[in-house]
């Protein structure tokens, strides 16, 4: 993918014991673009976004983020480069026990000196660029699942981010909510200049809004590309998984025995 990149992933492994999850990953993201991540479940994709945060540290290769090596960082420079991240977690993990208002301020509070008027400022302006400035007053239980991320997308851009993360944006959206959250964080990234890197399933609404697909499979990038090549692409996985196909090179079944042996029918 041409373009300045803002995050660089060369050649990158990485395993949870013996078990390796990811194999000799290459990717490029550009500057001020949507990259999505897809890929069956357990193949390794939120994996790859917690390497790039620097929560963990690749088995070999390496990460770098505006320029700068992920993996070399000591403590206090990674700190640094996570005031430029912000980061939607799957289900979009509120603090249940914090107001809508003082959710989206958390960050600000944290990170920033600034006067709690600003950050008021701030946060009502985030609010309402996720057209939610009214209910700033309520809490998390008392959200739909589509306002709780919303909620969670203000409070992921409360601080202007260089990069912004999404683990499964879209799971357990009602048709409507996922085409607001899905043109928000299009919309947001444009506004704010911001690149950014989303893990989905949801090849549909994905292709609506991303520039650049990379698909993983068993820890590997076995295709990418444009929404318009992929939508044409008649590679064995891109048709698979893009046509929901239960037949292809990837399979229903986990590795097991033959059934006669699991059954006893051997010995018959």
């Amino acid at each position: 993918m041409s373009g300045d990149s803002f995050v660089r992933v060369e050649e990158v492994s990485f395993s949870y014991g013996d078990r390796p999850v990811l194999r000799e990953i290459n990717l490029s993201i550009p500057r001020g673009r949507v990259v999505a991540i897809m890929g069956g479940s357990g193949c390794g994709k939120t994996t790859l976004l917690r390497l790039i945060a620097g929560q963990l540290r690749p088995s070999s290769g390496r990460i770098k983020v505006a320029g700068e090596e992920v993996g070399k960082m000591r403590q206090n420079e990674l700190y640094a480069l996570r005031k430029r991240m912000g980061m939607l977690f799957q289900f979009g993990a509120l603090f249940t026990d914090l107001s809508v208002f003082d959710n989206v301020a958390f960050p600000l509070r944290e990170h920033t000196d600034l006067s709690e008027a600003l950050i008021r400022d701030l946060v009502l302006m985030k609010l309402q660029a996720v057209g939610l400035r009214g209910a700033w007053n309520l809490t998390p239980n008392a959200l739909s699942g589509g306002m709780a991320r919303r909620v969670a997308l203000a409070r992921a851009v409360a601080l202007d981010p260089a990069l912004i993360m999404y683990d499964e944006p879209f799971t357990g959206l009602d048709p409507i909510s996922l085409g607001v959250i899905g043109q928000l964080i299009r919309r947001l990234n444009d506004a704010l200049g911001a690149t950014s890197i989303m893990v989905t399933h949801d090849v549909q609404e994905s292709l609506l809004m991303v520039d650049y697909i990379y698909f993983i499979s068993e820890g590997s990038v076995v295709a990418e590309g444009t929404p318009e090549e992929i939508r044409v692409s008649r590679d064995p996985f891109v048709e698979q998984f893009v046509c929901a196909k239960a037949d292809g090179p990837v399979s229903y079944h986990f590795p097991a025995p033959d059934m006669a042996i699991d059954f006893g029918m051997a010995a018959l």
